[in-house]
């Protein structure tokens, strides 16, 4: 590992020197490769190129730690083994299996999208990420991590390990470094013949750099600190969800008196909820449909 770090010193002498030039690319590359050849980060959807068990780890892997994914992926593939599967599955079931996760509109658009991909693509992902952009649920970065990881296709990617990567050793002592300024930067620097490979050797090390040095993204232009979870419309959202798995057809009141809020937060949330379709009512009586 000693050897290993010592290519750092080399890789900025290069780029002070030469800048992004092919030298540098090369010791950069050398240095990503060789952490992730001794610690390789082992995760069911790195063995698989199928689209749908790549596509719902993306989803899951929004705003949700991997620790935490790795727990529920397995589960969730055996629920749903495939988008005709999770289509023709009542909402409250997938929405019991995903509990744990939250961010909980994600299981809903993840079987609205099964849904779209069974009835308009005759159950097979779309191939490239124009066509999966239009699906629901799938953002840019997630069209194009979809590309890269069934397909082995290089696409730009960039996430909180990767921007890390990039801002630790391309972007020493500046601040509001900007995703557009990256970008030149990760597509001179990618590995178009291992596209796949490549983006998660720096995956790898972005979370090395998280444990060892401060985090290089508390200087991103894009760096936001997450809000205090507890008290939060999300937790409030998440109770109301679990409240209504358990006991189907509460009434408002009777989900209040569940819920740590204030009652107005309550109302204002059931009313979102419902316009999600996340929850539907039946005169005073709330279900999940």
């Amino acid at each position: 590992m000693k050897k290993h770090r010592d290519i750092e010193p080399r890789f900025r002498e290069s780029l002070k020197e030469t800048g992004i030039s092919s030298p540098t690319v090369r010791l950069f590359r050398k240095i990503i490769y060789a952490h992730y050849r001794d610690h390789f980060r082992e995760m069911p959807w790195r063995r698989t190129r199928d689209p749908y068990r790549v596509l719902v780890s993306e989803i899951m892997l929004q705003q949700t730690q991997v620790e935490r994914v790795l727990q529920k992926y397995p589960e969730f593939i055996r629920a749903f083994p495939d988008f005709a599967a999770l289509s023709k599955a009542p909402l409250s079931k997938v929405l019991r299996v995903w509990q744990g996760m939250g961010y909980n509109r994600r299981a809903l658009m993840l079987r609205r999208l099964a849904d779209t991909v069974v009835r308009e693509y005759a159950g097979r992902l779309p191939g490239n990420p124009e066509e999966l952009v239009k699906l629901p649920g799938i953002g840019p970065y997630s069209a194009s991590a979809i590309y890269t990881f069934v397909h082995d296709r290089p696409s730009l990617l960039i996430e909180t390990n990767i921007r890390r990567v990039y801002i630790h050793f391309f972007f020493d002592g500046r601040e509001q470094v900007r995703d557009d300024e990256i970008i030149p930067v990760l597509e001179k620097t990618q590995d178009r013949k291992n596209p796949r490979d490549w983006y998660y050797a720096l995956m790898d090390y972005g979370v090395k750099l998280k444990k060892e040095v401060k985090n290089p993204n508390r200087r991103s232009a894009h760096y936001q600190k997450q809000s205090a979870f507890h008290g939060s419309t999300r937790q409030v959202r998440g109770m109301i969800l679990r409240a209504l798995l358990k006991t189907p057809g509460m009434t408002k009141d009777a989900l209040k008196k569940t819920m740590h809020a204030a009652p107005e937060n309550v109302d204002q949330i059931l009313k979102a909820l419902l316009k999600e379709n996340l929850i539907m009512r039946t005169r005073s009586r709330y279900f999940i449909p």
